[in-house]
């Protein structure tokens, strides 16, 4: 992967930096895309990740909006060169029983965490297609799988993103451009954390493997299928979650 350009949307967040992170050590040349309202804390962040030896671009925007999800990512290839690898990361949760949840809440989970995945994505393909090598990774979530009371509008939008990986798939597959889906369990991050201990004690007594994942886990995941010898896996669902759910 030495050499390979990547980006990495919601790249700022826990999953998304340790994914730059990973992604750096393999020799791949890494740009983060993160949201405006983190510009305060991005030079510490750059600083951290470069004296670790993984040094990372960083281009601000609203991923949610198609034209500035554009202009972000040419700026970046403008800079870095052609992407090889995408990695769509960015996510929020807004959650609410479908009872109590506004309309405000469905469209800005469905704005960033799936629009951002149509605007990120359209932004690339077509390049990738036309030099014969893509690598997209779009991280869903176990909750887009077997669905969780209260996040209607996130195991939505997550579902919808393994729908997007599918079809897209079939139509860079002769072309050398993979597109595949990691959906992560119930990881260790600040979103996890913000949930009661007595329910997330629940949560990971329901766990096979005993314990919630980590970033790493996760990262590792997505740097396996952003490989060069990964090109005949494409439009798989590749589930991360300690066998908290399994399909067929």
């Amino acid at each position: 992967m030495k050499g390979r350009v990547a980006l990495v949307t919601g790249g700022t967040g826990s999953i998304g930096t340790e994914i730059c992170r990973q992604l750096a050590k393999t020799g791949c040349t890494v740009a983060a895309l993160g949201h405006p309202s983190e510009a305060a804390r991005m030079p510490q962040w750059q600083a951290d990740l470069k004296a670790s030896g993984c040094p990372v671009a960083v281009e601000l925007c609203d991923l949610a909006d198609f034209a500035a999800a554009g202009r972000a990512i040419a700026t970046i290839e403008a800079q870095l060169g052609p992407a090889d690898i995408l990695v769509n990361a960015a996510g929020i949760t807004r959650d609410a029983r479908l009872a109590k949840m506004t309309a405000d809440q469905w469209r800005q989970v469905i704005a960033t965490n799936l629009d951002s995945v149509f605007n990120a994505t359209k932004a690339v393909f077509e390049g990738m297609c036309q030099r014969g090598f893509g690598r997209i990774v779009n991280i869903s979530s176990v909750n887009g799988q077997k669905g969780q009371f209260g996040q209607a509008n996130y195991s939505a939008a997550k579902a919808g993103m393994h729908g997007f990986t599918m079809a897209v798939a079939q139509e860079g597959a002769a072309k050398g451009v993979t597109v595949n889906t990691v959906s992560p369990g119930y990881v260790a991050t600040p979103m996890t954390a913000a949930i009661k201990p007595e329910a997330l004690q629940k949560i990971v007594a329901g766990i096979p493997a005993g314990r919630m994942g980590t970033p790493a886990d996760i990262a590792r995941a997505v740097v396996f299928l952003c490989a060069d010898e990964a090109g005949y896996i494409t439009g798989a669902n590749l589930a991360v979650n300690g066998g908290l759910y399994m399909s067929a």
